[in-house]
């Protein structure tokens, strides 16, 4: 019999993990490929966040700090939700996590019980589903279409409703999709969900500041005041201030549900390292002024993307209003056959063959939980991707 627990025959690795690693392991061997499978801005950390924290070292803050962050950092962050979301919150209703991620799996942990659903509109962020389970919990994914532009209908949402939710996960901007809600799509679902007061909300808004063409970011406890009391709103310093690797993330709730969030990190990771600590009370509370000018630079990128890969045949991209990715279907190419003999019969077999006879990785959308699609990530120099986007080109121009 196996010492390992049985929780972990319900999870899987992170398939966005996983294929990073395959492509770092073909370029270790000497192949030239192109990655467009991380989730992570090409920027580096602004300067004015890496002297923070290079002064908080020096300063000797390198102490253990309460469980779930430092005063300042929940005094910026409290700042920023005013600022940003008009949300007033105080500092004891704030979480600090090692990442977004850990503020997301200490609430579901806080409060699943076996038993209870989530609902989680797909496709979806690969490690939504695997923390509920290890949380206890149901997954519930509950599918978007690429007519509907990859955005939950309030028709959809009401349908998958039942007695056992506990919460609804959102995501907007999107990853993987970057479909991004206006004000109006959101408040159907708000609407939705003002008629069932046991269901919980969990705002993911981490690539709240990507955002293209005019789109203004709302999120659901601003849209629907209603909703604020069982809300908890998450984001983190992650994307917009290119601070992947300093994992910093944060959420805002109920004062109940955030001590349940601070009993439970304070008995597995306890605080988040002191010096990242300092470095995004520094991002939150100095200058904002390259947020606009990333966000140009990622624009550009996707309209370059998009573009290119609308010029396959078989192939379909929508234009995304966020985020830094795409979610093209290849709805048109299923059934083909590459020059190698590899037949392309699901999203998965495309993106390994994609990888290994074309030296381009992407993550395949079964990985997201809906299919057949992929996705790039175009947080990268504006001559990889047209690099990538023409090798892709010409591998599906290649399919018989």
């Amino acid at each position: 019999m196996s010492f390992l627990s049985a929780t972990l025959s319900r999870v899987k690795p992170s398939p966005t993990i996983a294929m990073t690693a395959k492509a770092a392991e073909l370029k270790a061997a000497g192949r030239d490929v192109i990655g467009l499978s991380a989730g992570e801005p090409d920027f580096d950390t602004p300067q004015n966040i890496k002297d923070a924290a290079v002064a908080a070292i020096a300063a000797g803050k390198t102490k253990y700090t309460a469980p779930d962050g430092i005063p300042e950092l929940k005094q910026a962050i409290c700042a920023k939700f005013k600022r940003d979301n008009g949300l007033d919150y105080t500092p004891a209703q704030v979480s600090v996590g090692t990442g977004g991620k850990q503020t997301l799996y200490n609430a579901l942990m806080a409060t699943l019980n076996p038993g209870d659903e989530v609902i989680i509109p797909a496709p979806y962020w690969v490690s939504y589903p695997d923390m509920v389970l290890l949380a206890g919990g149901t997954p519930v994914p509950v599918e978007t279409t690429l007519e509907n532009r990859f955005k939950l209908t309030a028709e959809r949402l009401e349908a998958a409703i039942t007695p056992n939710t506990k919460w609804f996960i959102f995501n907007s901007p999107s990853n993987p999709t970057g479909a991004g809600y206006s004000w109006d799509e959101l408040k159907a679902l708000t609407d939705v969900l003002m008629r069932h007061p046991h269901v919980w909300v969990m705002s993911d808004d981490m690539y709240e500041h990507l955002a293209y063409d005019g789109f203004e970011f709302c999120t659901p406890a601003q849209v629907e005041p209603g909703l604020y009391e069982r809300t908890l709103t998450c984001n983190g310093v992650s994307k917009a201030y290119a601070m992947t690797g300093w994992r910093i993330g944060y959420a805002a709730g109920p004062v109940e549900l955030i001590a349940a969030m601070r009993k439970i990190q304070s008995q597995s990771t306890s605080n988040p390292c002191s010096i990242s600590q300092w470095a995004a009370v520094e991002a939150l509370n100095g200058t904002q002024d390259f947020l606009a000018s990333n966000a140009e630079i990622f624009k550009r990128r996707r309209d370059l993307v998009v573009e290119m890969l609308n010029q396959i045949e078989g192939l379909t991209c929508p234009t995304p209003e966020g985020a830094f990715y795409v979610y093209p279907s290849i709805a048109g190419l299923i059934g083909k056959t590459t020059p190698a003999g590899t037949r392309i019969d699901s999203d998965e077999a495309f993106a390994t063959a994609l990888l290994e006879e074309a030296d381009v990785a992407v993550v395949f959308g079964a990985a997201f939980g809906l299919s057949p699609n992929f996705r790039v990530s175009y947080a990268t120099s504006d001559e990889a991707l047209t690099e990538a986007c023409t090798r892709i080109q010409r591998f599906c121009a290649a399919l018989k």
